[in-house]
């Protein structure tokens, strides 16, 4: 163990992969994302999947079986419950893929149990636990990696490059189209009645923090996105991304907007699915850029689209656009501003837990990025104008919309037992 523990302390220097010193990796939510954030540790030839976590036991005997066959062993340690993984001395760093009610507490216990995090996006399910987070990471100096994986991806730098360089002139407007409605995946919205839970999920547990509420298949795995004690529709389920990208074009990471306005129209296909299922949010800065994030309707593109004065770009995971078109094929200068080029997502994480510096998805960018979505979110369910104080992060002159930015937690599950 010394011997990982000093390379980690002395390896900027070196190569990332010593024989022998593979970054150890516990996963904490191997469903769905989390099966993607398994496998992708499993490719890393820096890292070693040594454990993983799960509250369904389906879930966890299917990561300990990939584990296993790509190594060809039977080690994959296997854990229900999260605090038992993070007591492992052994464990370098966790990747996190749980529902977003858990993040603020399963990120807080991985910093303080000294775990470098891969966290998913957005950073947590309100922005009170989100800039608890933020605090978490700080305090105990870990590195922190969101899984807002298209700052991995070179289209996407390209156009942030291009727009912060001022390829398009200065910025007057930004268009962010999000997917709308409700995805019903496997027809789990017609099951929204209450039914005894299936013996292999431990459905007190799934609930955690949030409020009682009896078991139905609408409610978990996949579509608790829909419920509002759990996530926040595809508003929040998309903003780590394509708000995200706008943020990272405009060179917003450490700003806000110091106005917001949502609408939202509410068409459920479950009697448990309480999020908008169509939105239009407006945020204003101080700078002058309006931001418009639409989701569920036919005006705005998918993806990031910067408006300046001199033209446009454009760009999503299926392609990226400009006009004048010759934008496209501007060489960045050296003297100009580059951001970095990442070896993928996953990897730069890895290589940022070696070096010790901050990762490309760093939780204060993140907070920032989700910011428009929780204030967007607050003022279509208060149906009010959110002021908002970018350098304090706070709502100015509404005490209802700022009750808002946290939530209650049941007793048993709350941020002081893991900050204590």
């Amino acid at each position: 163990m010394s011997t990982r523990r000093q390379f980690l302390k002395t390896a900027a220097a070196m190569p990332l992969v010593a024989p022998g010193d593979r970054i150890t990796v516990g996963c904490i939510g191997t469903g769905w994302q989390g099966e993607n954030n398994v496998k992708s540790f499993l490719d890393e030839p820096a890292a070693h999947v040594v454990a993983v976590c799960d509250i369904d036991a389906q879930h966890l005997e299917a990561a300990r079986g990939w584990v296993n066959a790509r190594y060809g062993n039977q080690d994959c340690a296997v854990f229900h419950n999260f605090e038992d993984l993070l007591a492992r001395g052994d464990i370098d760093a966790v990747a996190l893929s749980v529902p977003d009610h858990w993040h603020g507490i399963v990120s807080i216990a991985s910093a303080r149990a000294g775990k470098d995090i891969y966290g998913e996006k957005p950073l947590a399910q309100n922005f009170a636990e989100g800039r608890a987070i933020c605090e978490a990471v700080r305090r105990y100096g870990r590195v922190w990696q969101t899984g807002s994986w298209q700052r991995s991806v070179a289209q996407f730098r390209l156009a942030c490059e291009l727009v912060r360089n001022g390829r398009i002139g200065r910025i007057r407007t930004v268009e962010v189209g999000l997917p709308g409605g409700l995805t019903d995946w496997d027809n789990l919205g017609s099951q929204d009645r209450p039914v005894p839970p299936p013996k292999h999920l431990d459905y007190d547990r799934w609930l955690g923090p949030a409020p009682t509420a009896p078991y139905c298949p609408a409610r978990v795995h996949k579509t608790w996105r829909w419920n509002l004690d759990y996530g926040g529709g595809m508003l929040m389920d998309w903003v780590g991304h394509h708000v995200d990208t706008a943020h990272w074009g405009l060179g917003f990471d450490e700003t806000g907007p110091v106005e917001v306005e949502g609408k939202g129209e509410f068409s459920l296909a479950s009697r448990v699915w309480n999020a908008p299922s169509k939105f239009r949010v407006t945020a204003r800065y101080a700078s002058g850029v309006s931001m418009l994030i639409s989701g569920g309707y036919d005006d705005v593109r998918r993806g990031a689209r910067w408006i300046g004065d001199e033209g446009w770009i454009w760009v999503d995971r299926s392609g990226i656009d400009a006009q004048p078109r010759n934008v496209l094929t501007s060489i960045i200068r050296p003297d100009e501003i580059r951001l970095e080029r990442s070896p993928g997502h996953h990897r730069q994480f890895l290589e940022c837990v070696v070096t010790r510096r901050r990762t490309l998805s760093p939780p204060d960018a993140a907070l920032r990025s989700a910011t428009p979505g929780y204030l967007g979110l607050i003022s279509i369910l208060t149906g009010s104008k959110i002021k908002w104080d970018p350098e304090r992060q706070r709502i100015l002159g509404n005490p209802a919309a700022e009750r808002l930015l946290s939530r209650p937690m049941r007793s048993q599950w709350n941020l002081a037992r893991f900050t204590a």
